[in-house]
């Protein structure tokens, strides 16, 4: 890890301005490579003039999304985000989940149709700004890990679990960390 911090250099782990926005971006990059995605929520976001907001996701243009890339099933998924967060009692923002085990937060997110653990996993790291978070459940960190640790030769998921146990309690900087090594 300390070759990576070295070649990397300070990376964090923040909470973002806008859990929704973050929300649809990792619904946006599901299954994708980062430059798919990446152009993928530029034409989302041109379709919706502006940043994400539950009722701009609501108020838009299926056809449109459609046509910035997004199949019918993300853009569902988008809507039943939105939907939630204008209109769930629950509170899905930093504020209404301050206290809450990341566990716990996990568990409400993948109650809305759409959002699953890697998703609610990226939440964690990317909008809520949680720093112990290890999402195996994403291939990019399990393929870093391997090639930090291994010699890209592969690790079983509880050897990973392992080699991200040193890394407590600050798990979410070791995988920002891989993410970086894996994608340059």
């Amino acid at each position: 890890m300390a070759a990576l911090i070295d070649r990397h250099g300070r990376l964090s782990v923040e909470p973002a301005a806008d859990e929704f926005g973050r929300l649809c971006t990792s619904i946006v990059n599901q299954q994708l490579s980062t430059a798919s995605a990446n152009a993928i929520r530029e034409r989302f976001l041109d379709v919706l003039g502006g940043e994400p907001t539950p009722d701009r996701v609501l108020a838009a243009d299926e056809a449109a999304l459609r046509e910035a890339g997004l199949s019918g099933t993300k853009v569902d998924y988008l809507r039943n985000v939105a939907t939630a967060f204008r209109d769930d009692e629950r509170d899905f923002t930093r504020a209404g989940l301050a206290g809450v085990s990341d566990d716990e937060v996990v568990d409400r997110l993948t109650e809305i149709r759409g959002v699953g653990e890697w998703t609610a996993r990226m939440y964690l790291i990317f909008a809520l700004g949680r720093e112990d978070v290890l999402p195996l459940g994403d291939l990019a960190v399990r393929k870093g890990i391997e090639q930090a640790y291994n010699d890209g030769a592969e690790l079983s998921r509880a050897e990973m679990r392992e080699i991200g146990e040193t890394w407590r309690p600050y798990r979410s900087y070791g995988t920002r960390y891989i993410w970086a090594e894996y994608e340059s």
